[in-house]
């Protein structure tokens, strides 16, 4: 992990918005029809190149590929591990299924994704590294060219997967998830062998309490999700706590998120999961008061804590003085050099789908930068 004695970092969740060649040849790679596979790739690591020069113009210390080859933060699987095949129905959160006239609006107004989502239907192993090695191949090479602080690449969790892309195959959901997890890990190992930073994708943590576990009591819920962080240590047994970060999140989306988990209950479970850095949700109206939870919390002296400052479904660009008095609550709790200025989730989840404009996008990051520079100011004084 990256932390300064200097100064508050600044970095976010990973994906940022796809430009229309991106998410064209994102999703033609989707069908069966034949492509032009070297034009495709040319569009995707120019695309690195872009996203990760406007990250450096805007200031932000560690940098991300935007998730450009991806369709989504999870379903990616199905391109480079086998035991996936065929669609799952989408599964809203239990608070948009209370208000049905709210979720007709996110679908009819273009708010909600658009993707496959495979299912597990035979075992599932590693079968295709090429994928992750042109990920890493293009962050490295637009890093270099337009050098910040540390770029990552994120990966997904092994119970994201589960979440995702239910189980058809397994005897049990505890083998569907050890068998996700030593699959996972091949991709974990690459990305901190390249000398990049490790993001893991764990929403599962947080929304997987109003979507898969909705019907499990909240005991129940507290051990399938320390089970989950269980997996997901294992998988990351061979790789350096330092080099890892995990984003737990309840969902990007714009609804009543009145079913979710309480910060003051999670926090115990995700704290135990090994990767230093800890990236969550904290500048939505649903969290924003769940920075107090910290200050009662036993924090483990090596974490860095990475709270969300900027809130990613609102156009809303927050003022720098409210980035850095957000800033400012963290760095009293556990100091100044455990805490990076974050953004709740990312800016473009799904391709082809985001709520926050583009631009906008890009203005909200200026806007973090702006914030931890009078932060810093301030408790460096």
């Amino acid at each position: 992990m990256q932390s300064s004695s200097e100064r508050i970092l600044t970095t976010h969740v990973g994906s940022l918005p796809r430009s229309q060649a991106v998410t064209d040849v994102i999703f033609a790679r989707e069908g069966t029809a034949p492509r032009d596979t070297a034009r495709d790739d040319a569009v995707i690591t120019q695309a690195v190149a872009e996203v990760v020069r406007r990250q450096q113009q805007v200031g932000i210390d560690v940098v991300s590929d935007g998730e450009m080859s991806k369709i989504s933060y999870a379903t990616y699987v199905a391109h480079r591990f086998s035991g996936f095949d065929g669609d799952t129905p989408r599964e809203p959160g239990q608070d948009l299924v209370e208000f049905p006239g709210l979720l007709k609006k996110l679908a009819e107004r273009g708010s909600t994704a658009k993707y496959r989502r495979p299912r597990c239907v035979a075992a599932v192993k590693p079968k295709n590294a090429e994928p992750i090695r042109t990920d890493i191949a293009n962050l490295k090479a637009a890093h270099a060219a337009a050098p910040t602080t540390a770029a990552f690449l994120n990966a997904a969790s092994p119970g994201v997967i589960a979440l995702f892309q239910p189980n058809d195959f397994y005897p049990t959901q505890d083998a569907y998830l050890e068998a996700l997890a030593e699959a996972l890990r091949t991709e974990y190992e690459a990305v901190v062998a390249s000398g990049l930073l490790l993001q893991i994708d764990a929403p599962d943590l947080a929304m997987g309490r109003h979507t898969m576990y909705r019907d499990r009591s909240l005991e129940e819920f507290d051990v399938l999700a320390a089970r989950h962080i269980e997996v997901l240590n294992h998988a990351l047994r061979n790789v350096p706590a330092d080099r890892v970060r995990m984003h737990v999140c309840w969902g990007n989306y714009e609804g009543p998120h009145h079913h979710d988990v309480p910060m003051e209950r999670l926090l115990p479970i995700v704290i135990r999961a090994k990767p230093q850095g800890l990236l969550f949700e904290a500048a939505n109206p649903r969290h924003a008061h769940e920075w107090a939870v910290f200050k009662e919390a036993k924090i483990p002296e090596d974490k860095v804590l990475i709270p969300g400052i900027l809130a990613t479904t609102t156009n809303y660009i927050e003022h720098p003085e409210l980035v850095a008095e957000r800033i400012q609550r963290f760095a009293d709790i556990v100091g100044r050099e455990r805490v990076m200025a974050g953004t709740d989730c990312g800016f473009g989840t799904f391709a082809g789908f985001g709520p926050v404009e583009p631009d906008i996008a890009y203005l909200k990051l200026a806007s973090l930068v702006q914030g931890a520079r009078i932060a810093s100011r301030r408790l460096w004084r």
